[in-house]
């Protein structure tokens, strides 16, 4: 194992120690059941096997990465017979077809480099070494070394190739692969790999045949360069190249390399945020925040949300900024649970912020999925890692559902937390914490930045909070000592971005919407009634929830053709979950809104989908 020169400011917590209850419990379990180990592992292996992939249409390589690494995950939260069976066969079935000299992926020699390969290379060498921080089998890490040393000699410093040459968008998507590197270098402690990464991002700076003056990712990061203005507008891809850019900072502590992320984040929080999550159009930036209020087509792309979520959760690991938490729990609970089919078993490949859910389409009818259907879970799966970690002093609390965690003190003894209460339908959590003996350390308590008026106390003494930052409770804690937190869940009137007097609500980190089961069409002006102060007044709505199988339901007041009246509004997640054409929902409305027309938004199912048809999930 090779040293790390910059450890990470909070850890994420580790296998098994943190089980989530309530609603991202439950989640997090259909994922699990009825998504990740309900595929078919002689589907997703078969193109490595095959290998006739060839050009630049097929990405049939990334499946069988994305899927196992989202298994790892799910076999680390909550390791299971099954999960280890899938998890040995998974990866048994996968090594077997390597080539001689050790490649994982779905070409032959001469088709090599083109297309997604070296894309699909970087999630197989993904999937291997996740299984190997599961098994910690020699096997496996010398399998993929072998894929390592494939790509040193393809793309490393005494190849003839500039890896923004390789493959589709200027090399965005094969340059990703810097993250598996880094990662084998950090498992065995061989320099070669290390030479890779940094060849890898030196290569970003130096001119291509494609790219006079190189692909620029980390200067134009620091320049503040807008995304959608950078090498490539590729999202997904983009980060995962700063994915990996996290991973070699650890390695090296080279300043550029944290310098860089940390800045595209703050452009992507700038430029391409909506509401709920990552906007794009088309799986490129688009300067999405501007546009979230109209008719985008084929917004924000699962893939994009869940490694937008991935990405700040790098960030958070390295610099210990709530605000990368506060990011992680809005697409948790918006964007990426709105993505998720109800049974767990499927996705929709985009979503929007009014029109309907779509299930995704089957990219690939051979393999039976497409990349976002995988992707999801990715997402979902990291969930435990940053809902509790664990600081330089002590227990850190990112995520306040239902839960317990099992963590530690400095000392390294045991710290057990019991997370109680129905947050964030409720607006308060109750921590109990068990030690024993009693011990000095600190707990940290996330302070959302939305929360302005929140209240913490420790066994009913008053703590002093700021919004956006941890509050770091120090003092020696026993067995049965009780944290009290209330949040600030008035409702939150939030004006469109680009200044066209539309207006959407929020409570705490929920995004509310308009469903069609809720408010039909209906005749007349509809304006909703707020003081001017940012706030308005929701009403529980419990029964409305339950009729449309949502989290949440709350009455607005509103007038309409100036009479008093009510609007049911519901969590944008689940707006629209039947996931069918009759069923719409809105997010940002116009004032005054006519009710006869607020569902005719231009975002309809052809918008969000690749396909030219309607296409439902599949019947397992």
């Amino acid at each position: 194992m090779a040293a790390r020169p910059v450890a990470d400011k909070v850890i994420p917590a580790g296998p098994g120690s943190v089980h989530l209850t309530g609603r991202i419990g439950d989640k997090i379990d259909r994922c699990i059941n009825h998504g990740i180990l309900a595929q078919n592992v002689e589907k997703l292996v078969s193109p490595y096997r095959a290998k006739t992939e060839t050009g630049n249409a097929d990405w049939r390589c990334e499946y069988w990465g994305k899927w196992f690494t989202a298994l790892a995950l799910a076999d680390a939260y909550e390791p299971t017979v099954q999960s280890a069976a899938l998890r040995d066969q998974g990866t048994r079935e996968l090594l077997v077809t390597a080539a001689p000299d050790g490649y994982l992926g779905t070409r032959q020699p001469k088709d090599r480099l083109q297309g997604w390969d070296t894309w699909g290379c970087k999630y197989a060498l993904l999937g291997v070494l996740a299984d190997y921080d599961r098994t910690h089998d020699p096997a496996t890490l010398a399998a993929a070394r072998r894929q390592g040393d494939v790509l040193f000699a393809q793309i490393g410093p005494g190849a003839n190739t500039n890896i923004e040459d390789v493959g589709e968008w200027n090399g965005l998507p094969a340059s990703s692969v810097l993250e598996p590197v880094v990662q084998l270098y950090q498992r065995t402690g061989d320099k070669k790999y290390l030479d890779l990464a940094n060849h890898i991002v030196a290569s970003w700076d130096t001119p291509s045949k494609r790219l006079k003056s190189g692909m620029r990712l980390l200067d134009d990061a620091i320049a503040g360069t807008a995304p959608s203005k950078m090498c490539s507008p590729k999202a997904y891809e983009m980060m995962s190249c700063f994915e990996g850019a996290c991973e070699l900072y650890r390695a090296t502590g080279e300043p550029r390399l944290l310098e860089g992320p940390v800045a595209l984040a703050e452009s992507v929080r700038q430029h391409e945020l909506t509401i709920v999550g990552c906007g794009t159009s088309n799986e490129v930036w688009c300067d999405g925040s501007k546009k979230q209020t109209g008719a985008v087509p084929k917004p924000m792309e699962t893939c994009v949300t869940a490694t937008w979520m991935k990405f700040n959760y790098q960030l958070l690991r390295l610099t210990g900024d709530s605000k990368y938490a506060d990011e992680l729990e809005r697409n948790l609970y918006n964007a990426l649970l709105g993505a998720m089919m109800p049974k767990g078993d499927w996705w929709a490949y985009f979503s929007g912020t009014m029109g309907v859910r779509v299930p995704s389409y089957i990219q690939h009818d051979d393999v039976g999925t497409s990349c976002c259907v995988l992707n999801g879970p990715r997402g979902l799966m990291i969930t435990p890692s940053w809902a509790f970690m664990a600081g330089p002093d002590g227990p850190v609390v990112n995520l306040y559902g239902p839960a317990t965690a099992k963590l530690a003190a400095p000392s390294g003894q045991a710290v057990n937390l019991d997370v109680a209460g129905d947050y964030p339908v409720d607006d308060h959590a109750t921590i109990t914490v068990k030690v024993d003996p009693p011990e000095a350390f600190s707990i940290w308590l996330r302070i959302p930045a939305w929360s302005l008026q929140t209240q913490l106390k420790v066994n009913g003494e008053l703590v002093a909070v700021k919004p956006g930052t941890y509050a770091k409770v120090h003092r020696t804690w026993s067995t049965g000592d009780r944290i009290a937190i209330s949040f600030d869940m008035r409702g939150r009137v939030v004006q469109a971005p680009d200044g066209n007097e539309q207006i959407a609500i929020c409570r705490g980190p929920i995004v509310l919407s308009l469903d069609n089961r809720l408010v039909p069409s209906a005749s007349g002006l509809a304006t909703l009634t707020t003081d001017g102060s940012g706030q308005i007044e929701l009403s529980p709505n419990p029964a409305a929830a339950t009729r449309i199988n949502a989290w949440m339901a709350f009455d607005v007041g509103c007038t309409v053709d100036g009479k008093p009246s009510t609007l049911t509004f519901c969590d944008y997640a689940d707006a629209g979950n039947e996931f069918s054409r009759q069923n719409m929902f809105r997010t940002w409305l116009p004032q005054p809104l006519d009710l006869k027309t607020v569902y005719d938004t231009r975002q309809t199912w052809r918008t969000l989908s690749h396909a030219n048809h309607w296409t439902d999930a599949p019947q397992q």
